[in-house]
Parts: C-alpha cells; structure tokens; sequence
C-alpha cells in the first residue's frame, strides 16, 4: 500500500455536546454528523491538556506538553513556545518524503521567527501565530508575507487555503495540519449562519453566535471532504479530526452565558476533569480502516497520535526521541494489544503548581485535584488586545521579561477520586472510601510531574 496523505483537523474549543447528533439537533452539524457515520469514533480520547496550546505541541511531539516548554496561553510571556530542541511531526514527515502544511491557528511560538511552524517541520504556512483572532479583521503570516483580511471570513478563508493545498500539482504523499480557530471566542458569524439560530429564544445569546460558528464550521469540514472526493484523494487520506480541548463555559464579553450541554461531562475548558480533557476523535482511512463505521471506547491520548500516524504511515520513529505517547496503530486497525498506560494533567496559570488543577488516571480510577479560580486569574491580561490586533508590537520590542504577577492561592482542595468505569459523569468522589488507592495515585501524580517538570526546567535554561 501507499504511504497515507494525512489530514488532522484540529478545531478549537469543541465538545461532544456540539454535535448535533449529540446533543438532539440544538444546533446544525450534517457533515460532521455524517461523518462520524462512516469513521472510526473513539468515546474515549483525551487531550493533553485543558488549554489549547500545550495540547497542540503533544500532539506534534508525542510529548507531555511540560517537557516541551508550551505551558500556558500567554504568548506575550513566551508561555506557548514550543522549545526549539522538539522534534516535531512534521519534521519527520518532511524527512520521510511527505509534503507538509499548516494552516490555521498556531499557537507555539508568536512572535520570534524562529518559531514559525516553516521552521518546525512545515515547508508551507499560513496561519496566525497567537491564541485568538478576530474572523474579519485578521492578520495572517505565510513564511515572511503578511496577509491581510479580504471580507471573507476567517473559517472559510483556512477552507480555500487548505483545498488550494490539496489542489496544487500533486506531490503525495502529503501531511496537511489544519487547524480551525473555530469556535473560539470572539464571538462572530457570518448573517447567513445566525439567521438560522435568532428566533432559538431558549438559548442564551452567546450560545446562538457560538452555533452558528460551528454551523459555518461544519459546512466548511463538508466542502474539504467533497473535494477530497472529487480529487480521487478520499480513499487514501487518513482524515483525523478533534478538539484541542473541551468547550468554553462561563459569561463571554457581556452577550451571555457559553454554558451548552456537553454530553453531562463535568467540568469545560480550563479544568482536568472530563469536561475540560475529553473530547471528539474521528478517524477515517478507507484504503487502510476499511470503511465499516465502529465506535471504539479504547483510552487514547492526544500524545499518541505522533507515534501511531507514523506507524500507520510506515515512517520509522526515531529511536532518539523519549516519547510519552504509544503506538495504537493496532487498536485503530481493530486488532487487540491496546495498552493502557498511566496518564497525567496539570495547567495552570505562569509556571506549572501540581497542587491545584491537576489529575492522574490509572485504568478505570481517577484522581483529581480540582482547580481554584484564583490559580486562573491573568492580571496581565490587558496584553491580548494588543497580541491580537498589533503583534508587530512585540515583535520589534519582545516578550515581557518582567515577573509574572503574583496571585494568592488559597490552600488546595481536598482530593477527589472517581471510578470512571461505574461513573463516567464524575458524580460521586470516592475519596473517603479508598484511601489507600488515593495515596498511591498522588505518589505516581507527584513522580510524574517531578520528571516532567526537569525537561521544563531544561527548556527555560536553553
């Protein structure tokens, strides 16, 4: 067989729930609807973090996201950069023969050119190098080009660009990395797509302009998947599409509350339980899955997919890399052998804290440290205006140097402990009944984040 082209789709804050097949046709999504149908669905995948950069640099590295030095949102702190000694999946693509692109969002390095993604592995770029953008008045970077808005809107824009990409003379096999900034804030939709949702009185105002996002979202996912079709490249693109990590709740920008249903998952962006971690995976690969569509409840993490792609490719992992992530090529192909390691979470905000938003499941069992608002709190936040709209700004002047600001913590939470496999929803901690498990799994938390935090430690002294 071929090598696969490979197609990740990685969208930004969506849940479960945010399909309409999900969630009892509050919104509109027939193409992602119809696609889940024919793929390969996991019940069970977790990103890498509650947020979206850190879980954007494992999943191009197979690593947890402390090792590669993307810890936080705050590119005007340098907190997304992914560390220049990683080793990225589209370096290893590129050097096994694939032609590699990114366009969308990217989120690992803003402001410095040494952290363009066309120097991490991707011959071609066009993206945004921050967190959030605005969809009609963006500024987009494609290697040393500058490309302003044109009235289209920004999920259409990465749509064109990315069939131009699939379009252009054909040099397969390809790697193409798309990634949507939809749904995430600021709230705006073309009038076509919020029309549908503005007599839906039952739904709070932010959550109307957020479907009609993903309404506008979907109907673009439609338009790339025909064309594949059209193009004969359908039966051999392995087609990946997911969420960087669970939906934003909470009031937005004075239009409302983003609370939605989200498949009763507790918890939404920004926490480690389900609600914040677990999110959509669809795979779809006719020439190497077969198309018979399978729902699979497997516990697959947003660190595995830079071994498995490469398995399924036939691209050797270079033995010098100390990946976190494991090869679940098997269990993508049906067959057994799936292994189950220990998975661990922690964000939050400045420098990692293990004592506040933090998580370790082992098999069925998870133990959370639950968040505080406090530990979530940017007093610096007045920076991102001016990272959106005038980047140019910190890239004559750099990032702040200063100190962070100091935040009082209060003292942590008590622990809670869940058993997935009888409570899923995490309804009823079982903490006080299962002492002994809960000291076990802060021992293996703590040993996680004592390694993991020494590869950080490396990052910010090179």
């Amino acid at each position: 067989m071929k090598h696969p082209n490979i197609l990740y789709i990685l969208v930004d804050d969506l849940g479960y729930g945010d399909f309409s097949c999900f969630n009892g046709g509050l919104n509109e999504t027939p193409h992602l609807d119809r696609l889940m149908r024919e793929s390969l669905c996991f019940s069970q995948h977790y990103t890498s973090s509650p947020v979206c950069n850190p879980s954007r640099a494992s999943l191009l590295t197979g690593r947890y996201p402390q090792r590669t030095g993307s810890i936080d949102t705050l590119e005007w702190r340098g907190l997304e950069r992914l560390d220049l000694g990683e080793v990225t999946l589209a370096d290893v693509l590129q050097q096994a023969g694939y032609r590699t692109g990114l366009i969308g969002k990217w989120h690992l390095g803003a402001f410095d050119p040494r952290y363009k993604p066309e120097r991490r592995g991707f011959e071609e770029a066009v993206c945004f190098r921050g967190g959030m953008h605005d969809y009609y008045d963006w500024r987009l970077e494609s290697g040393d080009r500058v490309v302003r808005a044109d009235g289209r809107y920004l999920t259409d824009y990465w749509t064109d660009e990315a069939i131009e990409f699939l379009e252009r003379p054909r040099r397969e096999p390809f790697f193409l990395h798309l990634t949507y900034n939809a749904p995430h804030t600021p709230l705006q939709a073309p009038e076509e797509d919020m029309a549908v949702f503005a007599d839906r009185h039952e739904l709070e105002p932010a959550v109307r302009t957020l479907y009609a996002m993903i309404r506008n979202l979907d109907r673009n996912i439609g338009r790339l998947m025909e064309r594949l079709e059209t193009l004969g490249l359908d039966e051999n693109t392995l087609v990946v599409f997911s969420s960087d990590n669970g939906p934003q709740f909470g009031a937005e920008d004075g239009t409302g509350c983003l609370d939605r249903f989200n498949c009763q998952l507790h918890g939404s962006k920004g926490s480690t339980y389900e609600g914040g971690i677990r999110v959509p995976a669809i795979v779809r690969w006719p020439a190497g899955l077969g198309t018979a569509p399978r729902r699979d409840d497997a516990f697959l993490h947003m660190a595995d997919w830079f071994p498995t792609l490469l398995s399924l490719a036939g691209v050797p992992i270079p033995r010098t890399l100390k990946l976190d992530g494991i090869d679940q090529s098997s269990v993508l192909r049906g067959e057994s052998g799936q292994v189950n390691p220990e998975r661990c979470w922690q964000w939050n905000r400045y420098s990692p804290k293990i004592e506040y938003n933090a998580a370790i499941r082992d098999g069925d069992w998870k133990l959370v440290r639950p968040y505080v608002p406090e530990a979530f709190e940017v007093p610096d936040i007045h920076w991102l205006e001016r990272s959106m709209y005038e980047p140019e700004y910190f890239m004559e002047n750099g990032i702040l140097t200063d100190p962070p600001p100091e935040v009082d913590l209060p003292a942590p939470p008590p622990v809670e402990l869940y058993d997935l496999k009888n409570d899923p929803l995490e309804q009823h901690d079982l903490s006080t009944q299962h002492p002994d498990r809960v000291r076990r799994l802060e021992a293996k938390l703590l040993a996680w984040f004592e390694d993991v935090c020494e590869d950080l430690a490396r990052t910010k002294r090179d």
